[in-house]
């Protein structure tokens, strides 16, 4: 894999590239961002050119470049190496480098166990990074979510990561840092992935898979910059499709009162394994997050979704309807200082609560706030601006204010 190979992320290619040529390679680097950034495919890219590329980096048999990844016990009370799942692996990244946990649970043939990384991997990589390079040159250890990593291999790790031998690098590619052990933390050095844009996710679609332009602009808006969803999306997303039946059949069970069918929808999910439940419930909550934000009226700018989560929207996001809190607030009761109100919770009501037939771009807003400097005066009816569109917002300094509000739609009480 080339850097010319991987989507966008310029920056950071430019960055890698001027460390290895300037001889500034870090003896451990955490390259992190969300899934689908890029990471991966940036180390493993990385990697090859410290290796000096050629046929055998170039399909991941370079006798100086190791692995280690999430993996699960074939056998039950028996210890499992990441050197078991090297086929896997290699053919996983080289037939489709942009992935998530869930490709590779399926590529491994995991079914429903929780894939981690076991403390007896130290000592494979120890023994690994002991022997002398076979090509005199560098040796490389990438590690894939080390976040998954049983915390006494982490510890074990410490000192090799460290210390690591001559011209030993670590890679470590993460998902979750802040799940990482601080310790592991602390001794690499740490380089932040951004996620890639719908515009980077769309002409990537377009240029190297052939999808339609308008079908293209639709799959990067629903994935949110993660290339690995818009992969699943153009291929068959089983799993996807799979999780959208289940929180529908959910949804209409708890609407129907059905107490039998949902214990016997939760004896089914609880058959999914830890790592699919914890996936099903990142989608749950993602689908609650887009229905609450539909009622508002801006599907286009706020809303990330399928088109078939779409049109199950239209009916159900009327019944995403709770209260949102925003925060606490108090009144003036008089002209002194410290009459005012106890502190109390302050909650923004969904509109589809009161009336289906309305959204926010329909009706007007008015909102009095007091402005308690210039620059609290700009980004308090700004914000509210964006939320609201129709609003107008009614301001007043207090003391240490200076300066009218600019914007035509704001009134400053202190200016007339």
């Amino acid at each position: 894999m080339t850097f010319d190979q991987i989507i966008a992320q310029d920056t950071v290619k430019q960055r890698l590239l001027e460390e290895l040529q300037q001889g500034r390679v870090p003896h451990a680097l955490m390259l992190y961002g969300p899934e689908g950034c890029g990471a991966l495919p940036l180390a493993v890219a990385y990697a090859q050119r410290l290796l000096g590329g050629g046929p055998m980096a170039e399909k991941l048999q370079h006798p100086d470049l190791h692995f280690a990844f999430p993996i699960y016990k074939k056998t039950s009370g028996k210890d499992s190496y990441c050197d078991e799942f090297l086929k896997e692996w290699r053919e996983q990244l080289l037939t489709r480098p942009y992935f998530g946990m869930s490709e590779w649970m399926e590529m491994a043939g995991a079914e429903n166990q929780q894939l981690v990384i076991y403390a007896n991997e130290s000592e494979a990589i120890v023994r690994k990074l002991s022997l002398k390079s076979s090509q005199g040159g560098y040796k490389v250890m990438l590690i894939w979510l080390p976040e998954k990593m049983n915390t006494e291999c982490a510890n074990k790790l410490l000192k090799l990561l460290e210390e690591p031998p001559a011209q030993t690098v670590f890679l470590l590619v993460s998902e979750q840092p802040d799940k990482v052990l601080q310790t592991v933390r602390s001794r690499t050095q740490m380089l932040a992935v951004p996620r890639l844009t719908e515009q980077e996710v769309e002409q990537a679609l377009i240029e190297r898979y052939s999808i339609l332009p308008a079908e293209a602009k639709r799959i990067a808006r629903s994935c949110n910059g993660n290339m690995a969803q818009a992969l699943r999306t153009i291929t068959s997303d089983t799993e996807g499709e799979y999780f959208f039946d289940l929180f529908v059949e959910l949804m209409r069970l708890s609407y129907a009162r059905k107490v039998k069918e949902m214990k016997l929808w939760s004896e089914r999910v609880a058959g999914m394994g830890r790592e699919r439940i914890k996936s099903f419930l990142d989608y749950c909550q993602k689908m609650v997050r887009e229905n609450f934000i539909y009622n508002f009226g801006r599907q286009s700018e706020l809303n990330y979704m399928t088109e078939q989560e779409s049109q199950f929207a239209v009916k159900f996001a009327p019944f995403i309807n709770e209260p949102l809190y925003y925060a606490d607030v108090r009144y003036k009761e008089g002209p002194g200082r410290l009459e005012h109100s106890v502190w109390t919770p302050y909650y923004i009501e969904p509109l589809a609560q009161y009336h289906r037939d309305i959204t926010a771009e329909n009706i007007p807003y008015v909102i009095i706030c007091d402005i308690n400097s210039v620059s609290m005066g700009e980004i308090e009816p700004l914000t509210i601006k964006a939320v609201l569109p129709t609003s107008y917002v009614i301001g007043e300094r207090t003391y240490g204010g200076t300066g009218p509000l600019q914007p035509a739609w704001c009134i400053d009480l202190n200016y007339g």
